[in-house]
């Protein structure tokens, strides 16, 4: 279950809000908005490789990402209580 967000963009999403920046791929991140609220793991995200989850480094070492498309990742911590800090991030 996603314990928190770390903006309130990614959190409205969450909650049922239109939120524009995000119309172009609402149903690739709804779905792993979804899926990353219901696994109970961190090894379970990695089950589905087209998740494309990746261990972050740099200024963001101790986080993962999941890829929603070419531009766009869900960042997050996987905290003792499962995901944290959630935010949908323009890679680019």
């Amino acid at each position: 279950m996603i314990r928190s967000f770390k903006d309130k963009k990614t959190a409205r999403f969450f909650e049922g809000e239109d939120v524009k920046d995000f119309r172009s791929f609402v149903d690739q991140l709804a779905r792993r908005l979804t899926y990353l609220n219901e696994v109970e793991e961190l090894l379970d995200l990695r089950e589905l490789r087209s998740n494309r989850i990746e261990a972050l480094v740099g200024k963001r070492k101790g986080q993962y990402s999941i890829r929603i498309n070419k531009q766009w990742r869900l960042c997050f911590r996987w905290g003792p209580d499962g995901p944290e800090d959630v935010e949908v991030v323009d890679y680019h």
